[in-house]
C-alpha cells in the first residue's frame, strides 16, 4: 500500500488531467456523433505527440529503443491505416459521422497505463531502466504510428467523399 502511495504522490500533476481527458474522450465515443475533421484530429494529435516526445525526452544509450519506435511505429501505423472506420460525410455542413465504439475507451487506457507502467519502472529499477526505455520507445511508436495511420486514411477518406460530391454536384446555373 506505501508503495502505490509513493507511486501515486511522485507522478508529476499533469498525468492526472490527461487521464481525466482521455476517458471522457473515450466516453464520448461509445456514442454516435457528428464533429468536424478538424475536431477529429484533436485526439490523434495528442497520442502523435505524445509517442514523438518519447524519443526526444529521454536519452539514448543504444540503437535498441530507436529501432524498437520505428518497428512498432511501422506495424501500427499500417495497422491503423487498414483499420480505419468509414463515416458519413455531410457535405452541406462538412461534419462527418462517426459510430459508437468502446474500442477508443479501451485503447485511450491501455496507452495510458502502458506508459505509465514504463515510466513507473524507469523510475524506481535502475536494472530494468534499459528494458523499460525499450518498451516505452515501442509504444510511443506503436501510439505513433497507429494514429498517424488513422489519421491518414480518415483525410484521405473524407478528400475522397468532398472530391465525390463535387464531381456529382450540378454545375452552377
Amino acid at each position: 500500500m506505501r508503495f502505490a502511495y509513493q507511486v501515486l504522490v511522485h507522478t508529476p500533476l499533469w498525468v492526472w488531467p490527461l487521464l481525466a481527458y482521455l476517458v471522457w474522450q473515450g466516453i464520448k465515443a461509445m456514442r454516435p456523433r457528428k464533429v468536424t475533421v478538424n475536431r477529429s484530429l484533436i485526439m490523434p494529435a495528442i497520442f502523435i505527440i505524445w509517442g514523438l516526445s518519447s524519443l526526444i525526452t529521454t536519452s539514448q544509450n543504444s540503437l535498441a529503443p530507436l529501432v524498437a519506435w520505428l518497428a512498432a511505429a511501422l506495424v501500427l501505423g499500417l495497422t491503423g491505416f487498414l483499420t480505419a472506420k468509414p463515416f458519413e460525410l455531410d457535405h452541406a455542413s462538412g461534419e462527418i459521422t462517426r459510430p459508437g465504439s468502446v474500442v477508443p475507451l479501451i485503447r485511450n487506457l491501455t496507452i495510458f497505463a502502458l506508459q505509465y507502467a514504463v515510466r513507473v519502472i524507469m523510475a524506481i529499477d535502475p536494472d530494468a531502466r534499459t528494458t523499460a526505455a525499450v518498451a516505452g520507445r515501442a509504444v510511443g511508436g506503436a501510439m505513433t504510428g497507429y494514429f498517424l495511420g488513422r489519421t491518414v486514411a480518415l483525410l484521405r477518406q473524407y478528400h475522397r467523399q468532398r472530391t465525390a460530391d463535387v464531381m456529382t454536384s450540378p454545375p452552377p446555373p
